[in-house]
């Protein structure tokens, strides 16, 4: 908070004299200063920062596939720059067409049918992630966020006046948390609660029997469950993302979804997500990103139409390297003497589940990325790593190192491999998360 005590200033000029009074100034936004920055985007600037001077880091930060974007859809994109209706404003909630697809898309993965009008199209997913607790929590209101979580949701549940509760699963039930554990933490204030599977950030996917439970649970409290799809095309051997609005049909009068096109189809630098809900929540989102922001860029929604109604070979290869470096990773980490590596069912790689020497974000300065990387033979798109941002034959390389080394060496290896990550804290001998700090992430 910044203020000035008053002080009078003289000036003479030009025969004039007059004197000039500075006030206090006020002061700045409470609400906006009690919210921290994105540690995940604070990392991987540091991160990129140092690669622009020639050091070798490799980023555990971003879950930012390397892959460019599949050309048909850089090419729709281009097709629609010759357009000129495409420079104009367009509906603040999305491309008619867009709205069509992404209903068409909710229908075949997440097994909900809705009409257009129940969508709204978004700047990326946070932008859904913020309007959607903007719609359903008011002042006081307490949200229920099973931990370990993205660290964007208690900001945004913040913002919107609420309060988060969280509610902790550890790695003896595969991160996730169970319908006792929520009414344990439910009080008469709970409003909503966070549903994400496959789980940001340990990649736990919740199996059919269990979101039906979790389903039932909030129908019959009347919770608004607000449930993270963004990860639902990226499932391994076989494990398939349950919708919550799926298992229990009924649930769907209260629950929004939040999703979009950038990990599935490598595009996280397009910023297009969107939310999909019943029709009155859907208006308040509507309304609110009518003043907040009009509507996403006529080109990416041009893309975005393209990438969910063209082929999905490329979103699948992607998918299938995904897991590659998955098994890899696992594989090479286990062998490192005194960690403890679970293999997650979903996600691009599995560095957020295994969580080795995860730093809070306090210790998660400009050094600790310097101190991650290490030389390789030559980095893909971005030179990201383990699994995230190196070609699959040129990834392990550090990791492999790790593993390699005698046992009463592993640790140490590994904890300066893993280094940079965005948001967990160290866990000691046992490679797996806990509870994310508030304000440290």
């Amino acid at each position: 908070m910044c203020t000035r005590p008053n002080r009078t200033i003289s000036r003479e000029g030009r025969g004039y004299h007059f004197r000039v009074t500075e006030r206090a100034r006020k002061p700045l936004s409470r609400k906006l200063s009690a919210i921290a920055e994105s540690a995940t985007l604070k990392v991987d600037a540091k991160a990129k920062a140092l690669k622009a001077q020639g050091k070798p880091v490799i980023s555990y930060a971003a879950g930012e596939p390397d892959f460019a974007t599949p050309p048909f859809i850089v090419d729709a994109a281009a097709e629609a720059l010759h357009d000129p209706k495409n420079f104009r404003y367009s509906p603040a909630a999305g491309l008619p067409e867009l709205r069509q697809a992404i209903a068409a898309k909710t229908l075949r993965d997440s097994g909900l049918g809705v009409d257009p009008a129940q969508v709204v199209v978004t700047n990326g997913g946070k932008q859904a992630v913020y309007q959607a607790f903007q719609a359903v929590v008011n002042p006081g209101d307490e949200v229920l966020l099973p931990a370990p979580y993205w660290t964007t949701y208690p900001e945004a549940i913040a913002l919107a006046d609420g309060t988060p509760v969280e509610v902790f699963a550890g790695a003896d039930q595969d991160y996730k948390v169970t319908v006792e554990q929520l009414e344990a933490a439910r009080t008469a204030r709970t409003t909503a609660l966070v549903f994400v599977s496959p789980s940001n950030p340990t990649g736990s996917v919740y199996t059919r029997d269990e979101t039906r439970a979790i389903g039932q649970w909030a129908l019959e409290h009347g919770i608004w469950v607000i449930t993270d799809e963004i990860y639902q095309n990226l499932v391994y051997d076989g494990v398939q993302a349950v919708s919550i609005v799926e298992a229990v049909p009924e649930v769907a009068d209260q629950t929004i979804l939040v999703n979009g096109v950038a990990k599935t189809y490598a595009m996280t630098g397009w910023r297009l997500g969107w939310m999909v809900g019943p029709r009155d929540a859907i208006t308040l989102a509507a309304n609110l990103q009518s003043h907040l922001s009009s509507n996403v860029n006529n080109i990416a929604q041009r893309a975005a139409v393209a990438a969910l109604n063209g082929p999905q070979d490329e979103a699948e290869g992607f998918r299938q390297a995904f897991d590659r470096r998955r098994k890899l990773i696992v594989a090479e980490l286990s062998k490192i003497d005194g960690m403890t590596v679970p293999t997650p069912g979903a996600r691009s790689t599995c560095t957020r589940t295994c969580g080795a020497a995860r730093p809070a974000m306090g210790r998660a300065d400009a050094d600790d990325v310097a101190r991650a990387g290490r030389p390789h033979p030559g980095r893909g798109r971005g030179g990201r790593g383990a699994g995230r941002g190196v070609r699959p034959e040129r990834l392990p390389a550090p990791v492999v190192r790790a593993g390699r080394r005698p046992a009463a060496r592993g640790r140490a290896a590994a904890a300066a491999t893993l280094r940079v990550t965005d948001g967990m804290p160290r866990t000691g001998r046992r490679a797996v998360p806990e509870r994310a700090e508030r304000g440290q992430r």
